[in-house]
């Protein structure tokens, strides 16, 4: 919930019509879930924007590097 409070914040801002949300590996369901939260029980004007998708590698302590997933969900004002 600090999460869904602190998207909500900055929607509360005049000069705020997008915020970004950013995650990777384990903490991409918690980000969607702030999206949704956010989005079906306080904003019920946000609307998801984009939806972006990738990898990136990460070094091993042990060596060599391990692909880990990413997720950026953009949230917009909707008019």
């Amino acid at each position: 919930m600090n999460y869904v409070l602190a998207v909500i914040t900055c929607f509360s801002r005049e000069e705020t019509n997008e915020v970004n949300l950013k995650a990777r590996g384990m903490a991409i369901s918690t980000a969607v879930d702030v999206a949704e939260i956010t989005r079906r029980r306080f904003m019920k004007n946000l609307k998801v924007e984009r939806v972006n998708l990738g990898t990136e590698e990460m070094p091993r302590e042990e060596g060599g590097t391990r692909s880990v997933s990413t997720i950026e969900i953009t949230l917009s004002k909707s008019q």
